[in-house]
């Protein structure tokens, strides 16, 4: 019999997940103050966030291939411990070196909450259930992550940029009401261990290289090295060992593929806009807080979304939903190069709220088409190489909006990114017709 206790789990799951992405999303208002107290100039400061963000991509495919062996529960704890440990190494380091150390071990932590949240949910639940459970995960996650800047700001101002590198060690307290709901057992099988590294370096190669636009020369050129060497290291091991750490099965699933490139596009577009936003308003001589309170409705609009998101996926479909999530993410985009160009707020905030219903739509709708496109026995690892390729959009907007954006301008580079989910959409085409055949007939 189905559990019914989905809209507990997921609204958890979701908690959980906003609470890793505050790790991102509440830390970028206090890098200046950081800087300062380190001796170092904002733009070396950034790389607390682009470390953050490397290891929350790359660890993100391990933690789904773990899950298909040992179950979600394990994976889980050690990951939020890493989590934990990392973000207080981080809050309290001495200096700018061993900071950036704990940001990575919070960030190989915090990529088992993506993967591992989905998967609990797509193994827990089915049909209907699961795309409002898929939807109300999205919903509460993007709702926490809209209000880390504000979190962030206020926490801040009363307690300094240390305090706010630590407010994700909260999952801790989280995670003790999830604990019955998370399965503990997997197949036992044995983790192809040089398959895992193959592919976090060839992903950290991808990330290095699209975040090198505002990091310089010798981070793109590691980025394509990794990339050179990685990549048929990586077909040849898959070859080697087809149900290894990559599986075969997922490689050669074209909807695997389609859906995991065209829905990253979608925090392509967040990214872009949460970091441009604050940029462009604090440029104006706005408060931290009160760029925060600017995207207070968007974090009331993400927790709203649910409600219309798993209806519509499961009434239209993933591909259909993840084509609305790149229509609306575009349209997102262009009004905030539209508002940054004046600048308004209110234009912005408007932004901001239509690229989080984008949001909403798009991540469950990738989920739902991920999981029932592969055997359950490979689910997770399909998951945490699509949450991958989402996580690596997020790294591409921030990169556009932070490299791209000092050559032609803040509003140039959203009009780049606007471009991006268009593109995605291309790859959703056979998609979209497969799923409109047995509709035709």
């Amino acid at each position: 019999m189905t559990p019914d206790d989905s809209r507990r789990v997921s609204l958890l799951l979701g908690l959980l997940f906003g609470l890793a992405g505050m790790g991102s999303s509440s830390a970028a208002v206090a890098l200046p103050l950081m800087g300062d107290d380190f001796g170092v100039s904002v733009g070396l400061a950034t790389w607390s966030i682009s470390l953050y963000a490397l290891m929350l991509a790359v660890t993100t495919a391990v933690y789904g291939r773990i899950s298909d062996l040992v179950g979600v529960r394990l994976p889980l704890a050690v990951g939020i411990g890493l989590m934990t440990t990392g973000a207080l190494v981080a809050a309290f380091a001495p200096t700018y070196g061993i900071h950036l150390g704990g940001r990575l071990f919070q960030g190989a932590g915090a990529a088992a909450v993506p993967t591992l949240g989905v998967a609990a949910v797509s193994a827990r639940y089915d049909g209907a259930i699961k795309g409002l459970a898929l939807g109300r995960l999205a919903g509460m996650a993007a709702c926490v992550s809209c209000l880390g800047p504000l979190a962030g700001g206020l926490v801040e101002h009363a307690f300094g940029w240390r305090a706010v590198m630590a407010l994700p060690i909260l999952g801790v307290l989280v995670v003790p009401f999830l604990w019955r709901a998370l399965t503990g057992e997997g197949s036992g099988a044995s983790l192809d261990v040089l398959g895992a590294v193959l592919v976090a370096a060839t992903a950290a190669g991808l990330v290095l290289l699209v975040q090198s636009p505002s990091t310089g020369l010798v981070v793109a050129l590691v980025g394509v090295l990794l990339m050179v060497l990685g990549a048929p290291l990586v077909a040849v091991r898959v070859r080697r060992r087809p149900h290894g750490f990559l599986p075969l099965a997922v490689v050669r699933n074209a909807t695997v593929v389609r859906s995991a490139v065209a829905a990253s596009a979608v925090p392509a577009a967040w990214f872009g806009l949460l970091i441009a936003v604050p940029a462009v308003l604090i440029g104006h001589g706005w408060a931290a807080w009160q760029v925060g309170l600017l995207l207070v409705p968007s974090a009331v609009i993400a927790l709203l979304v649910p409600r219309v998101a798993g209806p519509l996926l499961t009434r239209i479909g993933g591909p259909a939903s993840l084509t609305l999530a790149g229509l609306v993410a575009s349209a997102a985009l262009v009004l905030a190069a539209v508002g940054t160009a004046a600048p308004s707020p209110v234009v912005l905030g408007s932004a901001v709220v239509l690229v989080t219903i984008g949001y909403g739509l798009g991540q469950p709708a990738m989920i739902a088409s991920v999981g029932d496109a592969v055997a359950l026995d490979v689910r997770g690892v399909a998951l945490g190489v699509a949450t991958l390729f989402f996580l690596v959009g997020g790294s591409v907007g921030s990169a556009v909006v932070g490299g791209i954006g000092d050559a032609i301008g803040t509003p140039g580079a959203l009009g780049v990114l606007a471009v991006l989910p268009l593109l995605g959409l291309l790859a959703l085409i056979p998609e979209l017709r497969r799923s409109a055949a047995p509709a035709a007939e």
